[in-house]
């Protein structure tokens, strides 16, 4: 694979001769940016409306980067030369529309629209460092696919350092212990903002309605989205993607792209150099990640026997699918990263006894009738856990009245409006030899500070029956 063309920047320098730089957000992405952008000499100022956490306080103190929390300073922050935001905090947030009224007004006539460049933290780190960047995107898998490929260029013995939303942020690790290789997970929220960018492997796993809050409930603007990973790609380059994903062979006939092919799927050449049964991950789903990361792993030239070895060996990830523990007969499964629809469809296909499902959260525009034939065949009790759980009642309920001329025992559902009461309801709902499956379709940030959190509070609400 050849190296990346992108080139270091003298210090303090871009290519748009930017001097100041804003940071809009201090999580682990914007503290990570500010703390590069310091070290390469730029006037850097970070400004979160949130409460920055203490952990990155403390990284930004220690390495002198001025900031503040609780409101933004419009005096503070309307003068940069460009804006670094977090990916949760979308393009049209107020204070970007303020400062794009301010920008226009000091603009030139014509020139209007012009004055405002926002960026990704990974588009700003990627200007400092010379690694090969394998990029993994789609609607679900991202997480495990990633983690995968991570670890076996690991027991390949490779320099590699995993970003995205795992583990630290690309900027922090470029200013602090830059690697040869970034295995990169990106969510259409980091993609909208990188421009500049360019991804050596590209790997597209598959594309599901999620996030349509954030563009406009316009499905294709979220499709879009995604295919930025192509972006910048040349012959030299590879995209790795999903071939029998819909959405993307539909998209694959109307663009063309740069990048060298490679198609994967079950309808495709079998990559695997181990048998389905072999691998350590278990389920349909995980046999089409264990393909796209074996695919990235031979472009990379990494011996054959190491990617069989890997496949047979890989953990998974927590939040996942995850075991937690049989209380009674009957096993607990944390399946919190399921945040959209299409990923609990997933979860389902994969049970194979009776199941108690929990879901619910924060809707994002959902369509549950992707996951209506799975809950009939699998479940026999479905338990929302949420503040505002009416969609899912609208929905459900007329799938459990379509039932009731045509089944003995109709799929029973039980309301809660937290977590602790979620499990107590499932306890006593389940029969020995069933799931408990927590896979909540939902975004976390109802209840909880993230999907991490959901996980680790039912995990600790199991461990307690």
């Amino acid at each position: 694979m050849s190296k990346t063309n992108q080139t270091s920047l003298p210090c303090g320098e871009s290519r748009r001769g930017v001097r100041r730089i804003v940071v809009l957000g201090a999580g682990e992405s914007g503290s990570g940016a500010a703390i590069l952008a310091k070290e390469k000499g730029f006037d850097v100022f970070v400004s979160d409306c949130g409460t920055i956490s203490e952990p990155y306080r403390a990284l930004l103190d220690q390495n002198g980067v001025q900031w503040e929390d609780g409101a933004h300073t419009f005096d503070k922050i309307k003068d940069a030369d460009e804006y670094i935001k977090s990916p949760g905090i979308p393009l049209n947030a107020p204070v970007l529309e303020q400062i794009r009224e301010y920008k226009n007004s000091l603009a030139p006539e014509g020139r209007a629209g012009e004055g405002l460049s926002v960026i990704s933290e990974i588009e700003f780190a990627a200007r400092y460092t010379h690694a090969k960047m394998i990029c993994i995107t789609g609607s679900n898998g991202k997480t495990t696919t990633t983690s995968l490929i991570f670890y076996i260029l690991k027991q390949a013995g490779l320099d590699v350092g995993l970003a995205g939303n795992i583990g630290n942020s690309l900027a922090l690790q470029v200013a602090h212990e830059d690697h040869d290789y970034y295995v990169i997970e990106l969510s259409s929220f980091q993609l909208d903002n990188m421009y500049d960018f360019k991804a050596d492997i590209a790997i597209l796993l598959n594309i599901t309605p999620d996030h349509l809050d954030r563009y406009d409930y316009k499905f294709q603007n979220y499709v879009d989205a995604k295919f930025r990973i192509t972006r910048n790609q040349t012959k030299e380059d590879s995209f790795i993607y999903w071939a029998e994903d819909p959405v993307i062979d539909r998209e694959m006939k109307k663009i063309q792209l740069g990048a060298t092919l490679y198609p994967y799927g079950f309808t495709q050449p079998n990559p695997l150099p181990v048998g389905e049964d072999e691998l350590a991950l278990k389920g349909r789903h995980n046999v089409l990640n264990s393909m796209a990361a074996t695919i990235a792993a031979n472009v990379v030239g990494i011996k054959k026997e190491v990617i069989r070895e890997s496949l047979m060996t890989f953990q998974g990830v927590e939040h996942r699918l995850q075991y937690v523990a049989t209380v009674r007969g009957v096993r607990y499964i944390n399946d919190s990263k399921a945040t959209n629809v299409n990923s609990c469809w997933y979860a389902l296909e994969s049970m194979t006894t009776p199941t108690v499902l929990i879901l619910g959260g924060k809707d994002k525009g959902n369509d549950y009738s992707e996951i209506d034939e799975l809950v009939k065949q699998k479940c026999h009790t479905l338990i929302f856990m949420g503040l505002h759980n009416e969609k899912l009642h609208e929905h459900f309920e007329k799938l459990v009245e379509s039932q009731k001329s045509k089944v003995e025992s109709p799929i029973q559902i039980i309301d809660t409006n937290n977590l602790h009461d979620a499990v107590q309801a499932a306890y006593h709902a389940a029969r020995e030899g069933d799931t408990v499956l927590l896979s909540p379709c939902c975004a976390s940030f109802d209840l909880f500070k993230s999907y991490e959190d959901r996980g680790e509070q039912f995990m600790a609400a199991v461990r307690e029956l």
